[in-house]
């Protein structure tokens, strides 16, 4: 009889990203180039397409599938963009933003320090999903944060 397996499976967090994408092969390499993910698994299925494929980028797995209009998998190209934005905390926000940009990402806000004491910045990939990207510079109690914000909101 098997072991017992671990309700999280090793090298998985809590919450996983799972995203659908249109030409999931192109997606992975371009995952590689921009943010230096590493192919975990790729499952193919008809025609070629990803059924499932696993990323680690830094210490997290992020799921990535074709997508299959005919099982309801719809990618945000097909929804004209995404409501979610996956965030990725880095050592050098300057220098992964650079490179997700010359990978192909298109910006949609500059790295700058942020109120919050990140500094962040946003692209969106060439399969129409929204990436933030940080690095933690200070540490705020959340009333540094609320004046700071306020600060910058002009009140």
């Amino acid at each position: 009889m098997a072991a017992k397996a671990k309700p999280v499976p090793d090298g998985f967090r809590t919450l996983t990203p799972h995203i659908i994408v249109k030409e999931g092969a192109k997606a992975i390499d371009f995952y590689k180039k921009a943010f230096g993910a590493e192919e975990v698994a790729r499952m193919s299925g008809p025609g070629g397409k990803i059924m499932h494929a696993e990323l680690k980028i830094g210490d997290s797995i992020m799921m990535l599938a074709d997508e299959f209009l005919e099982m309801g998998a719809k990618s945000a190209a097909t929804l004209s963009g995404s409501p979610v934005t996956l965030h990725l905390y880095v050592p050098n926000v300057d220098a992964v933003f650079q490179k997700a940009v010359a990978a192909g990402a298109k910006v949609t806000l500059p790295v700058t320090d942020m109120f919050w004491g990140d500094r962040y910045g946003k692209v969106t990939d060439p399969f129409g999903h929204e990436w933030s990207i940080a690095t933690h510079m200070q540490d705020l109690t959340p009333e540094e944060i609320t004046k700071a914000g306020k600060a910058a909101m002009g009140g």
